[in-house]
């Protein structure tokens, strides 16, 4: 007996697929009547992309599923707008875009449309990879954005390198590792040398902090996740000390180290 077809299968699809054409006609609609959408080009939308990106990350860290889903539309509209400018161009348009996802998600994903077997994520990664340079890259490298934040950056170069077979062996050699660049940034500074050279050092704290990126990534834990939720912690607390000693008429470049320590203390509490 054959499967059904997964589209037969979701009660929903249709509505699915009205919602997205009501998209591309608003979407029509705004670039040929409204002038503000009328004057955008690619690379004025850029950075409001990049924007919206950042919102929703901020949305998923927060685990609030109804910005989330209004972050997701944002980042929807864009998608159309930028299809929508590259078929007034003549270039492509949305349903080149969508072939094209589609086409390349069945190519690297051998083992669910083809006779490749593959039982986990790791065998996943490495055809994933191996594909790709087989269809026209020359590094595993290339797929990593140069605009990327260094952090965001490091984790993806890690993991595509990972994807290939270039990894530690056990996350206790990668702590070998991190102790092994401290103490070479640790050097930096006990050195007898006068000034302390800080491109060295410089050099020296990012092969740390690259080191502790790939600890991290080895133990399940993401630190550009990691990070942003000790940034949002600290914020939390930071204005807890800010509000609640400006109530006892105190002002923090007036205070001791001391003194603010009580109210961050406080602030762990909460």
């Amino acid at each position: 007996m054959s499967k059904k077809p997964l589209s037969q299968s979701d009660p929903h699809r249709q509505a699915k697929l009205q919602a997205f054409d009501r998209l591309l006609t608003v979407m029509d609609e705004l670039r040929e009547n409204c002038p503000w959408d009328k004057k955008q080009t690619w690379e004025t939308l850029r950075h409001l992309t990049i924007e919206e990106t950042y919102e929703l990350a901020d949305a998923i860290l927060e685990n609030n599923p109804t910005e989330v889903k209004k972050e997701l539309g944002d980042l929807m509209l864009h998608n159309v707008f930028y299809a929508r400018i590259a078929q007034e161009q003549k270039w492509f348009d949305i349903a080149d875009v969508l072939h094209a996802i589609c086409d390349k998600l069945v190519e690297r994903h051998p083992h669910v449309y083809g006779e490749v077997v593959a039982t986990d994520e790791k065998t996943v990664k490495e055809n994933w990879e191996k594909i790709k340079l087989r269809t026209g890259n020359k590094s595993v490298l290339e797929g990593v954005p140069a605009s990327l934040p260094a952090l965001v950056k490091a984790i993806r170069i890690q993991d595509k390198a990972r994807g290939v077979g270039f990894d530690w062996e056990k996350k206790e050699q990668v702590w070998e590792k991190v102790e092994e660049e401290m103490r070479e940034f640790k050097n930096e500074f006990q050195s007898a040398a006068e000034p302390i050279d800080k491109q060295k050092a410089m050099a020296e704290f990012g092969d740390l902090l690259f080191s502790l990126v790939n600890y991290a990534r080895f133990v399940g834990i993401d630190p550009e996740e990691a990070l942003e939720r000790t940034n949002k912690k600290f914020i939390k607390r930071f204005q807890y000390l800010e509000s609640e000693s400006a109530k006892d008429g105190k002002k923090l470049g007036e205070m001791t180290l001391a003194e603010m320590d009580v109210y961050w203390e406080k602030a762990k509490l909460i």
